[in-house]
């Protein structure tokens, strides 16, 4: 056993991308956070001369073994390994796999790196991101009816961020920021088909987050509004004052992570599309 503080080595296997393991593997690793993983990606492992170089590698750096190998003579030929090393090695397709077939009543087809295939899903979300990349900061409102979703706020609400992220999982997301002194594009106001949701936080948070950034850019504003207590609070005031004018949902981003936000974002926009169903 590994001590509580220091790292440990984490080998992630994988005949595809390695995308599914890296998200898994870091959502349980962030759970400890008195010890850190060092990663050691393997990703498109199909044959047993790339599994050579693979179990090599944790024979030097012996440690944790997660894998989504499909094959049946590498999963042997690893987990075999693995007890001779007495090192844990878990598939995470496995379990997930079996649920399936017990309930289905069938056998999967073992394609390797099938979510990864170019079907309509796929080629939904590259349109969805380069509608989103299109319409990032309040550009092109002339066609935001054509948007699934509209975040509206002030600056630095984490707006592009989550606009990107929603992207990734198909919905088309614009973003239009809250400005004083700007009015709001009367098109935003006018909007029938899209979701319109505001996103705010706390005045010290945004302040907090302005202040980071202008150091960071070494920049400098002769406005210091920008950064001022008062105003960020009444900037932020004014924006949930529009979004409850237009009945818009707010979501409040202060200790939301990005994926948060997001998951909070598309289950409005679920709830909604299940109000216009029924």
């Amino acid at each position: 056993m590994v001590q509580t503080t220091g790292y440990f080595h984490l080998h992630l296997i994988s005949d595809a991308t390695g995308e599914t393991l890296i998200t898994v593997a870091r959502a349980a690793a962030a759970q400890y956070a008195r010890v850190m993983p060092v990663e050691h990606v393997h990703p498109l492992v199909r044959t047993q001369k790339q599994l050579d170089r693979v179990l090599a590698e944790i024979e030097e750096s012996p440690g944790i073994v997660l894998y989504t190998l499909l094959e049946e003579n590498l999963v042997e030929r690893l987990e075999e390994k693995c007890r001779t090393l007495g090192l844990p090695c878990l598939s995470i397709l496995g379990p997930v796999l079996h649920l399936f077939q017990s309930y289905l009543g069938s056998e999967s087809t073992h394609k390797v790196g099938a979510q990864h295939t170019l079907n309509a899903e796929y080629f939904r979300r590259i349109d969805a991101l380069n509608y989103t990349m299109l319409h990032d900061d309040g550009q092109h409102v002339e066609d935001l009816e054509e948007a699934d979703v509209v975040l509206v706020g002030v600056s630095r609400t984490s707006k592009t961020p989550t606009s990107i992220y929603l992207a990734n999982r198909g919905v088309k997301t614009a973003n239009v920021p809250l400005v004083p002194g700007v009015p709001l594009p009367a098109r935003v106001e006018a909007l029938k088909r899209p979701l319109v949701v505001g996103l705010y936080a706390t005045p010290e948070r945004i302040v907090q987050i302005r202040q980071n950034r202008l150091l960071g850019l070494k920049a400098h504003r002769d406005d210091d509004q920008y950064i001022d207590r008062q105003a960020v609070a009444e900037e932020v005031a004014a924006s949930r004052r529009l979004c409850a004018k237009h009945n818009w949902p707010l979501i409040d981003v202060t200790r939301r992570s990005i994926e948060e936000t997001a998951a909070a974002v598309l289950a409005h926009l679920g709830e909604r599309r299940r109000h216009h169903v029924s």
